[in-house]
């Protein structure tokens, strides 16, 4: 040093090298070489400095406008050995104090939020507890399990003096909740096996008794199979349908028997609203044929808001019917409107010859389909380029069903034209 060409407060050029002072212990060191002149290499690595005083400072804003501060201690470790190897000329003394006095609030910090943590994670272990100690509702366990992890995970981490064993007793928990509720979903399957096995059973001894040449004795036996079956238990509910579907229809056919050789005659009993929508049914059938489908239009009308009143039980209506009925009002609104865009664009329609009419009615009904198409169209691509929302791609899907509807029907009726022409 007692050779330094060039003295500085910070630092020195010796030998055509730049040196930084010792300082806190550590011995001088070099830094840099000089490329032009010695005053030149010690004014560029003073100006340096000001970058290592940047890093602290930028450091001490983001902690200050953080949330999460103690997040930004291992940034502030990186930074100070960073410093303590950077080439610049300055004052690193303060920079290292900052670093150090900023640390001990973070450290203060981190010790205060991992109290915090240790108490809520204590919290939600006494929650688990609790949930794992279910009954049946093994769904509701598991969707609050799911949420207290979630809470879990969200929450910070612990002192290291209690990080293992905090985390450890969490899965632990974990581990023997879905471990049961495995060992309970597999017993439940072997039940519910061992039940279709039951129900299979009795279905194969009801197939069996129509054999049979006593029919009292296939009675009684009928009435112990139906006891039996009521013991069963619970299966899964579409198995279940099925399963008994095919049991009812084994049982019918010995009551079917039954009654044939005792010439008993059984009355079916219908409901008086489906019977109501049969009658219905057959004269919207009968004013779809009208020669006045202008008046059958308005009659149909009154049947359809009369059908929207009927309030018929679940499984109880005849859909066959009620597709029937939909199907007549539909070629009557059709016809309808047909007729009266006929009316407006051929006022003398009624004097001309049936063969007239009847090109006129199909030209017409091609046109209309044409137009109901393309509108079709319109509506598939509004609906393409809707943002989404249920609720709004409920109604819109209704829209294009029911305009697909009405082209069928056009297109059933148009046919039905032609086929006349032929």
């Amino acid at each position: 040093m007692e050779n330094a060409t060039l003295m500085d407060e910070y630092g020195y050029v010796l030998d055509g090298k730049v040196f930084l002072k010792g300082y806190s212990g550590n011995p001088d060191r070099q830094i840099g070489e000089v490329k032009r002149t010695e005053q030149e290499a010690i004014d560029y690595f003073k100006n340096r400095f000001t970058i290592a005083s940047g890093k602290v400072e930028q450091l001490e804003k983001d902690v200050e406008e953080a949330q999460n501060k103690g997040s930004y201690l291992t940034k502030l470790v990186q930074l100070r050995k960073k410093l303590l190897s950077f080439d610049g000329l300055g004052d690193f003394i303060p920079l290292l104090e900052r670093l150090d006095k900023l640390e001990t609030v973070l450290e203060d910090l981190i010790k205060v939020n991992q109290e915090k943590n240790l108490e809520i994670k204590r919290a939600l272990l006494e929650e688990t507890r609790a949930v794992t100690v279910v009954g049946d509702d093994w769904q509701g366990a598991t969707d609050q399990l799911q949420e207290i992890k979630s809470k879990w995970i969200r929450t910070g981490p612990v002192d290291k003096e209690y990080q293992e064993e905090i985390e450890g007793t969490f899965q632990a928990l974990l581990d023997t909740f879905f471990q049961q509720r495995r060992d309970f979903f597999s017993d439940l399957n072997r039940t519910i096996a061992d039940r279709i096995e039951r129900y299979t059973e009795l279905i194969a001894k009801s197939d069996m008794l129509v054999r049979m040449y006593d029919v009292e004795e296939a009675s009684r036996q009928l009435r112990q199979i139906r006891a039996e079956w009521k013991e069963v238990g619970e299966i899964p509910v579409k198995r279940s349908a099925k399963m008994y579907k095919q049991f009812k229809r084994s049982n019918q056919r010995i009551i079917d028997k039954y009654n044939r050789v005792k010439g008993i005659v059984v009355q079916t009993y219908e409901n008086p609203l489906v019977t109501k929508q049969r009658e219905m049914c057959r004269e919207a059938e009968q004013l779809a044929r009208s020669s006045d489908i202008i008046q059958a239009s308005e009659r149909a009308k009154v049947l359809l808001n009369q059908w929207k009143e009927i309030r018929l039980p679940p499984r109880v209506g005849d859909k066959m019917v009620a597709e029937r009925f939909r199907s007549a009002c539909d070629k009557i609104f059709e016809l309808s409107y047909l007729a009266r865009v006929i009316s407006r664009k051929y006022p003398a329609f009624e004097i001309r010859s049936e063969e007239d009419q009847l090109n006129i009615k199909t030209r017409e009904m091609e046109w209309l389909i044409k137009r109901e198409k393309a509108d079709l169209e319109v509506t598939i691509a509004s609906a393409q380029n809707m943002p989404p929302d249920p609720e709004t791609e409920r109604q819109m899907m209704g829209k294009i069903n029911i305009q697909r509807r009405k082209i069928t029907m056009k297109e059933k009726i148009l046919e039905e034209f032609k086929a006349k022409m032929k």
